[in-house]
């Protein structure tokens, strides 16, 4: 499907088909629709009715195949995590006692390999063979080295649409065997447009929350999360008075990206008024707050927590205790008043 504010981006996407590269990378702000983008493309490459604009039709046997998953000539690599329905896989049983694997977060080396082997054969349609990628930044270092050497010869009729919000966390070997494409962030009329139409309260709020990321504003609208996130921001505001040990135990069942990423866009709002820009971006509901934190530190602590905070990141997905992690930023947080 394509979003309201695509249409652009549609239209720069369809112009590229008569110069197709092999692979396309398709990178902006995470939220904003990209994914939906590159499998409507995958369709409209794979479609047999060839409309004008190289929509999709939506009739055809192709067509129908992609909607139901099953098009012998489109691939598509995610984590297990992404896969449907996959979070249910997560945790115990209700009143059971075998623990469930969690799905991976990562791409793993497997589905790698078998990618590999799937594009190793002939197209069955005699058309494209198509294959899309997301996030490229799940996959790890042994995988993405094997998808490199798959890029840099790549199979006859077979196209790599790859997905990421992170370019900094992919390989600069992949990126110059790729043609990149930027992704446009919507307008904010077209984003609280959109998300009014999906029934959304407090809309101007949830899109500043999200950075002006409509679909991350629409999830978080939904997300059970979301009141421990609001209280978690009622208790930043707290400044010196933050008590970092009762909020990682409140917190603990949140999943730590989540809370790294409040923390982080609060920071940011908190530097953009220590260096006097006086522009909040994330919170502006919580502007008093943000003013009297503000004046208890100054620029370069908040710049060397927000550094901090990047290198958290890095691992957010794989932290061996999430208590112990909130637990050692939220301090590290707290001394930045004293």
């Amino acid at each position: 499907m394509l979003y309201p504010w695509q249409r652009e981006d549609w239209q720069r996407l369809a112009a590229l088909r008569d110069r197709l590269p092999h692979a396309l990378l398709l990178n902006g702000q995470q939220g904003i629709g990209k994914r939906d983008l590159a499998l409507h493309f995958a369709q409209g490459l794979l479609c047999e009715a060839a409309l004008p604009d190289g929509q999709p039709c939506n009739t055809c046997k192709a067509c129908h195949w992609f909607s139901q998953g099953n098009h012998p000539d489109f691939t598509v690599v995610r984590p297990e995590a992404l896969e449907a329905g996959a979070g249910e896989a997560d945790g115990d049983a209700e009143g059971g006692s075998s623990k469930k694997k969690a799905p991976s977060k990562i791409i793993r080396m497997e589905q790698v390999r078998a990618l590999i082997e799937a594009v190793g054969v002939g197209t069955h349609r005699a058309g494209l063979r198509v294959v899309v990628v997301y996030p490229l930044d799940a996959l790890q270092t042994e995988g993405a080295n094997a998808l490199l050497k798959t890029l840099e010869e790549p199979p006859p009729s077979t196209v790599f649409l790859l997905v990421t919000d992170r370019l900094d966390r992919v390989l600069p070997t992949i990126l110059s065997r790729c043609r990149q494409f930027a992704v446009t962030r919507p307008t904010g009329a077209a984003a609280l447009d959109w998300l009014r139409s999906q029934g959304v309260a407090d809309v101007e709020a949830q899109l500043a929350l999200s950075g002006g990321a409509p679909l991350t504003a629409l999830h978080a609208a939904e997300a059970e999360e979301q009141p421990l996130q609001r209280w978690l921001v009622g208790q930043l505001g707290g400044g010196a008075a933050f008590d970092a040990l009762a909020a990682a135990e409140q917190l603990q069942k949140l999943p730590v990206p989540a809370v790294l990423g409040v923390l982080q866009r609060w920071t940011y709002d908190l530097l953009a008024i220590c260096v006097g820009t006086g522009a909040v971006r994330y919170f502006p509901k919580e502007q008093a707050a943000l003013g009297r934190c503000a004046a208890a530190t100054d620029a370069h602590r908040l710049q060397g927590f927000a550094a901090r905070l990047v290198n958290h990141r890095r691992s957010e997905n794989h932290p061996l205790a999430a208590r112990l992690v909130m637990e050692s930023v939220f301090l590290d947080y707290r001394q930045l008043f004293r």
